[in-house]
């Protein structure tokens, strides 16, 4: 039986995170949190922003099935380069934001790659499609402010097919792959 204490003790040393950690749970910072979106279109580059981004992250270190990133994105935010291409997007052609006022987020797994880089896999539902995605994402640090509390940051990019969430108009003079980029701050639920 003495033998097995050091052991057991030793193995606490070794992986302590992984028998005492807990997930770590933030809300996403609307107001420093973005969406770009760009694409090529008539020989150029177009981009299109989005805002008031909600959603909670949940950190569970030595569990990367335990991580979760939940996010939800109005359409009312969009901004394109001009109000033309604005209420395009928002119209019946692309989001069709009377009817579908939101796009969600869910992942179903982070998978940590090292040195802050993580492989998010999930599903992304835009109109009445929901597809699978993978973001390459850079966890860019932590940082504790003013008031103490705990805020992460973190980059994060895929590139999606357009014509696969059914928004394929303008087909020969816009490019259908579309490349998203998401810089999120979040800040960490206290204690109460």
């Amino acid at each position: 039986m003495t033998r097995i204490v050091p052991v057991i003790a030793l193995g606490f040393l070794i992986n302590p995170f992984s028998l005492y950690a807990s997930p770590a749970n933030y809300s996403i910072n609307t107001q420093k949190t973005t969406i770009t979106l760009s694409w090529h279109a008539f020989g150029d580059t177009s981009e299109a922003r989005l805002g008031d981004v909600t959603g909670d992250i949940a950190l569970n270190a030595g569990n990367d099935e335990g991580d979760t990133i939940n996010v939800s994105i109005p359409v009312a935010t969009l901004k394109a380069s001009n109000r033309l291409l604005t209420w395009q997007m928002k119209g019946t052609l692309f989001f069709d934001a009377g009817r579908y006022p939101n796009i969600t987020f869910i992942s179903s797994r982070v998978v940590a790659l090292g040195q802050g880089h993580f492989r998010i896999f999930g599903t992304l539902a835009v109109k009445n499609v929901s597809r699978p995605v993978i973001l390459d994402a850079l966890l860019m640090g932590k940082n504790t402010g003013l008031t103490s509390a705990e805020s992460i940051y973190l980059h994060a990019s895929t590139t999606i097919s357009r014509s696969a969430f059914n928004m394929d108009s303008f087909a020969a003079l816009v490019d259908d792959n579309v490349t998203i980029n998401i810089e999120i701050q979040a800040r960490l639920h206290q204690a109460v």
